[in-house]
């Protein structure tokens, strides 16, 4: 039996802390693992998805970089973790999930999966770009306007069939 004096003694020290994971090295972690995503699917895309999909992951990335001159606003934080683990896989992930037989047939809107992608896409870099602008700029009501946008935007895929 231990004495009471040594009873701290014989437990192990206590873990490290966890790594953060809204850091910019976490961030950047996450953005490259979209990016193996996007490159692996790319037989699979559209080339046209798969050019703006590249363009908004490295506006992303520029948006990362920002933090090497200041730290991220927790508004940027949130919404490149909101694009990057969210947003981006899901629009992608959905449209790989259709049966490549019904990407370029018109559903009740007219619209094509594929252009439905595309247009989700494009959404998405213009937010990923406004998102880019803001930061640079330090605009934290452009930031938390742009995350409501995204938040409304996003919430439902116009791929739903």
């Amino acid at each position: 039996m231990t004495s009471w004096f040594r009873r701290g003694r014989d437990d192990a020290p206590p873990a490290p802390p966890a790594p953060d994971p809204d850091a910019p090295e976490a961030l950047l972690h996450r953005l490259w693992e979209q990016i193996q995503f996007v490159n692996r699917s790319s037989g699979s895309l559209p080339n046209d998805a798969i050019v703006v999909a590249r363009r908004i992951t490295d506006t992303l990335r520029e948006v990362i970089d920002t933090a090497k001159d200041r730290a991220l606003d927790a508004h940027a934080v949130a919404q490149v973790n909101g694009i990057v683990g969210d947003y981006l896989p899901t629009t992608l992930r959905t449209y790989l999930a259709l049966d490549p037989s019904v990407t370029d047939k018109p559903l009740a809107t007219g619209r094509t999966p594929r252009a439905a992608l595309v247009e989700q896409l494009d959404a998405l870099m213009t937010a990923a770009s406004e998102l880019l602008s803001a930061t640079r700029d330090n605009d934290v009501n452009m930031l938390l306007s742009q995350g409501s946008f995204l938040r409304t935007k996003f919430t439902r895929s116009d791929l739903d069939l």
